[in-house]
């Protein structure tokens, strides 16, 4: 999960759709939180974090030929929202090919969040209104947190679970058979700045 800064509000989201396509804004990426654009920016650290997870599970997805993974500019529509999650998975069952412009219209299978700065209360508010909207569509949702070296799943209709250090995530119903072991991501700690 990047760092949220506002950019503008209210907004509707076709105003969002139209902001975000505007010359100068192309290169940067925006959320549709809440009727608000946010700019999403990260730290070494966590994209760091989330390039790892996007590496894992990427070689077991070809290796599987389930379907897309997509990473921290592929954004998805959800719930009448825009998110980007820091990974994201869509299976070639539910859609075959990828768009090549825009938010993608289906929400992923697996939407993965790394939490950029756990002290900021707006990133961890927005964090949370994703994950509810993420679970109304039928998305699982993995989120890791660098500063507690845990990780909590959120799956529709199942309690969230939390996951430490020692513990080992499986893919479930979204993965079958892919395993991550979190002494593999949270390897060291990052050095205060």
């Amino acid at each position: 999960m990047a760092i949220h800064q506002q950019v503008r509000v209210p907004m509707s989201v076709t105003e969002f759709d139209t902001f975000v396509n505007q010359p100068e804004n192309r290169t940067r990426s925006f959320e549709y939180i809440s009727g608000k654009a946010i700019q999403v920016t990260s730290n070494s650290y966590a994209s760091k974090l989330s390039n790892l997870i996007a590496a894992l599970i990427t070689m077991f997805v070809l290796e599987h030929n389930l379907g897309h993974v997509t990473g921290p500019d592929g954004g998805y529509m959800v719930s009448g929202e825009r998110y980007i999650p820091d990974v994201g998975f869509i299976s070639y069952t539910r859609q075959p090919e990828l768009g090549t412009t825009g938010y993608n219209p289906l929400a992923p299978d697996l939407a993965v969040e790394v939490i950029s700065n756990p002290a900021n209360k707006q990133e961890l508010e927005d964090l949370r209104r994703k994950i509810t909207n993420y679970l109304a569509a039928g998305t699982v949702v993995w989120v890791f947190d660098w500063s507690e070296e845990q990780a909590e799943i959120h799956a529709p209709g199942q309690p969230v679970q939390v996951f430490a250090k020692s513990d080992v995530i499986d893919g479930g119903a979204v993965l079958p058979g892919f395993t991550l072991k979190l002494n593999d991501i949270y390897r060291e700690r990052p050095k205060p700045s």
